[in-house]
């Protein structure tokens, strides 16, 4: 039995993970923790509160002080089984922007929730995935534990030629950075890392004119992370598992 934390899970993405692993016994999922920035706005997500697997927590990327109270929350509640995955998934994006309309403010903020907010939660969580490690020594993968920082092929600098969107691209590149680094500290304490592009998904960010329905999406983020082993640690990966250039 696992536990896992999906955060942004108030809509797109992240919402459907939730919905997925709630109906979706191949994990075996003991707990799913939801986090969101505004319990009264995300009506969706309070729909699912009566279903006892479902733990829905609020949590603002900006208010990094704020994640250690979290991280006690998901504490009362593991006890010491920790946490086995905590998918980073919550984030923004600007419109396409030249270099000729970058702001600093953008710049900031982008890289506050995308990059910096990821890390500071994976720093406040960190004890119970290792707990969760230390406990489950001969599993591997989401029955151990694993960090997912949802990603995007805009940050791929190999895949950049296009150019613009420099606020959401260099946020993104720097958690694939960030990602990398976690799975070389976090090696030896048996915690995996991997980057997810989840694919251009109809969402609010998105898009409708994206091509991929979030169902699609998320099927196939599952379908990677049940077989995700050692050999991934590190990586990044499309939403069906295919290695993507940094």
């Amino acid at each position: 039995m696992c536990s896992i934390l999906v955060t942004g899970a108030n809509r797109g993405i992240g919402l459907g993970l939730v919905k997925h692993l709630l109906s979706n016994q191949a994990f075996n999922v003991e707990n799913v923790f939801a986090t969101c920035r505004d319990m009264g706005k995300a009506k969706e997500l309070m729909e699912l509160k009566k279903n006892p697997q479902l733990h829905i927590l609020e949590a603002d990327l900006i208010d990094h002080g704020s994640f250690f109270n979290l991280a006690s929350q998901v504490s009362n509640i593991v006890k010491d089984k920790g946490l086995n995955v905590l998918i980073n998934n919550a984030g923004i994006s600007s419109k396409f922007t030249r270099i000729g309309l970058v702001k600093s403010e953008d710049l900031l903020n982008h890289f506050k929730i995308n990059t910096i907010g990821p890390i500071m939660l994976t720093q406040a969580l960190l004890p119970l995935l290792k707990m969760a490690s230390d406990k489950n020594k001969s599993a591997t993968g989401v029955n151990k534990a694993v960090i997912v920082n949802i990603s995007s092929i805009l940050g791929s600098i190999t895949k950049n030629d296009q150019g613009g969107f420099y606020p959401y691209r260099t946020s993104k590149t720097a958690i694939n950075v960030a990602t990398k680094s976690l799975s070389v500290d976090l090696k030896s304490n048996g915690i995996l890392a991997v980057s997810i592009h989840p694919g251009w998904v109809k969402t609010a960010m998105g898009g409708a004119n994206a091509p991929l329905e979030v169902e699609q999406s998320i099927t196939g983020i599952c379908n990677f992370l049940k077989n995700i082993d050692q050999s991934h640690n590190g990586g990044f990966y499309d939403f069906e598992g295919k290695v993507l250039p940094w």
